[in-house]
């Protein structure tokens, strides 16, 4: 079955833009009412993060997503297949004088779990490769191939496994590659702290002010929008922090967390709401998901 879902990517991503974003919505209002599990935990989070949104509006933004999501997973095949001048033209940068007021000093980019959180990274890649990241390895082999293949074909970047710890990532920071770091998951109570996301603990990686301090590497948030009717992506560059890590890893952390959350107030249907965010508990906290 996956085999034939890459052979679909490729029969479509030569189409134009505007074409692949009607197959995506289509595509993805199909999947909201076959894919019922993941639906649930869709609605659970959005429950938790949005209390005071009405079944309607959630239930709205939880549609909105599925189509969201699914739009960016066909445009996946544009990352895999197309040349560097399509991909290019696919997302389009802004506030990039915040990274370049740099100047080859460490940095961590930012970039939280957004639909167009690969169209950015890969971009990214086409202009400033060699950059390093962190990456989680997929269930199915053939996608994972192709995932790591589309991260990495641009410049020769380097990615690691998430079993292979924060040093690696250091090291290549420290020798100047830019860090693509992807922060906002839930991997367990390990290496992470219960901060406060919309209001309810979760456990959040303390990666990124640790990383930043041994590397002495400045943070400048990257975020990438996908943008209505087929027009693409805008990859959102803000001011580096400053003040940042400070002495407290956990106000730091919690730091990261409200500058998500401001992100997704902006655009709810983009955040990645199908991921199990709030699945590790605090010791005596009931589990939230079935």
């Amino acid at each position: 079955m996956s085999r034939i879902g890459i052979f679909f990517l490729w029969l479509v991503h030569g189409l134009p833009l505007s074409v692949q974003a009607v197959l995506g919505n289509a595509l993805g209002s199909l999947l909201y009412h076959f894919a019922g599990r993941r639906r649930r935990i869709g609605e659970i989070n959005l429950q938790l993060c949005f209390p005071e949104w009405d079944r309607v509006r959630r239930d709205e933004v939880l549609r909105a997503h599925f189509r969201c999501a699914a739009r960016a997973a066909l445009e996946h095949g544009i990352l895999w297949w197309s040349p560097v001048e399509r991909v290019k033209r696919l997302v389009h940068f802004a506030g990039l004088e915040h990274f370049q007021a740099l100047h080859g000093q460490p940095a961590i980019l930012l970039a939280p779990h957004f639909v167009g959180l690969d169209m950015g990274g890969v971009r990214f890649t086409a202009s400033y490769a060699p950059i390093v990241s962190m990456y989680s390895r997929m269930k199915n082999p053939h996608f994972d191939r192709l995932m790591l293949y589309a991260r990495t074909r641009f410049g020769g970047s380097k990615m690691f496994s998430r079993h292979d710890g924060v040093r690696p990532l250091v090291r290549e920071v420290r020798q100047g590659l830019p860090l693509y770091y992807l922060p906002d998951q839930d991997f367990g109570a390990k290496d992470a702290a219960f901060v406060p996301f919309f209001g309810v603990a979760a456990a959040t990686v303390t990666a990124l002010p640790r990383i930043a301090r041994v590397a002495g590497a400045r943070v400048v948030p990257c975020v990438t929008r996908q943008l209505p009717g087929g027009k693409g992506y805008v990859a959102q560059f803000y001011p580096a922090w400053d003040n940042f890590p400070s002495a407290d890893v956990e106000a730091d952390t919690r730091r990261m967390n409200a500058f998500i959350e401001d992100r997704v107030r902006e655009m709810p249907e983009q955040y990645f709401w199908l991921h199990k965010r709030f699945k590790t508990r605090p010791p005596g906290e009931p589990k939230l998901y079935p």
